[in-house]
Parts: C-alpha cells; structure tokens; sequence
C-alpha cells in the first residue's frame, strides 16, 4: 500500500462530485502502462475495471476510478487532498515503508537513463514534482535513507512543462546504484519493470578508467595564493 500510495502521489487524484453528496469523492490512478495498472488494482484488492481515455491526439491513457468513501477519507487524512498539484504538503511515512513508497512516486513521477560524457558511461536517475514543500521534505528523507549529502533541488518552467513550474532532484552514478537498492532491496514484486531494467542494464556497463587530476582553474590558482583573481 506504501507502494501505492507513492504512485498515486505522482499519477492519482481525488476528485470532487458535489452532485453526489453521500458520496462525492473519487479516488482515481492514470497511467499509460495497463499492465502495470492491472497489477495495482490487484493490489488494492479491486475488481473495478480499468478504463481507457485518449486525448484525441493519438495517445492513450488507462485509469482506475474507485468510489470508495473510506478510501478517499484515508488518503485525504494522510494529507493528499483534491487539486494535490497545487497544495500537496509532506507525508509522513513510517521508516520502514519508506522505500516502497519511494519505489511507487519513482514509478510515476521518476525517470533513469544511460548516457555518455566524453565516451564515458553515466546513469542518471530523478524526481519530479510540482510541489517544492513535498519534494524539500522528500528530499531530505531521501537522501538521509541513502546515506549521502542532500541533492540540489531545481526549478523547471517553460514550453515542455506546459508553463507550469516543476521541481526536481537528480541522482548520478554511484547514488543512482544507492538508490535503486534502496528501491529494489527488499525482493519486492510491485514495480515498472522497464524502469528496473535500466538499472540493472548498469551493472552490467564498464565505465572507462579514469585518472582525476586537480588541474587548478585560474582562479582558484589566484585564491590559493591570496591574490584575487580580477
């Protein structure tokens, strides 16, 4: 369930019908991956079927709708309310299900790459969020689970975001392998394969030697010395 509530951090919503007053909330999970939304709705124990939606510009989408009071009650009183975009807060997830829900925001909102700098292999992995209050705290919790010094947090906005302002930490090399043992380290069954995958592609990559040298810059040379560097 932590699992799940992780993704539906990234990819759900509680929505409001005030013309149903026994019961005006639903619980909803999009996702492009119906698999993937097969095995959550197994999971939470549901036989609501899956329903499919397009954007009428050629892509596709699958939802789960669950009218279900309690539901909606107890994501709300974990503090995800309707219109979570624009007032998601912290939440507060005992320790030891704090990888599974990690996992589950990793699956919706998350994204891992291979690629190359100066033909050297690189792996990079991040989070996204539109909320900097959920994902400072996120953040810090994070990267004290992970054992290694708090990520930058940085501020997108601009065409691809649709204008809207976006936040996101990013892991490298050595604290994206961290990461995905913090994710995958309990032999856990719930989660995107295709994102696991790269992951494990990585274990596999042989990375150049590399001999670092401490070349000075220019003005750290001029520093070292006392001296500034205009």
């Amino acid at each position: 369930m932590a699992y799940v509530l992780g993704f539906f951090v990234a990819d759900g919503c509680i929505t409001i019908n005030k013309g149903r007053k026994n019961n005006p909330y639903t619980f909803n999970i999009t996702s492009k991956d119906l698999e993937h939304l097969d095995n959550i709705n197994k999971a939470l124990c549901s036989d609501y079927k899956i329903g499919k939606k397009s954007n009428g510009r050629g892509s596709v989408a699958y939802q789960i709708n669950v009218r279900n009071l309690t539901m909606a009650r107890d994501v709300i009183n974990l503090g995800i309310f309707p219109r979570k975009t624009y007032n998601l807060k912290p939440i507060k997830i005992p320790k030891e299900y704090f990888a599974d829900f990690v996992r589950g925001f990793f699956d919706g909102d998350g994204s891992v790459y291979i690629y190359n700098v100066n033909n050297t292999p690189q792996i990079k992995s991040s989070f996204v969020c539109t909320s900097l209050n959920f994902l400072k705290d996120f953040n810090t919790r994070l990267c004290e689970a992970l054992d290694i010094p708090q990520k930058s947090i940085h501020k997108t906005v601009g065409i691809k975001t649709g204008f809207m302002i976006q936040y996101s930490n990013c892991f490298y090399v050595d604290d994206s392998v961290k990461l995905a043992e913090f994710m995958y380290g309990k032999n856990s069954t719930l989660y995107l394969e295709r994102k696991k995958e790269i992951f494990e592609k990585w274990k596999f990559v042989k990375r150049r030697t590399m001999i670092k040298r401490n070349y000075p810059s220019k003005v750290g040379w001029h520093l070292s010395e006392g001296v500034s560097p205009n």
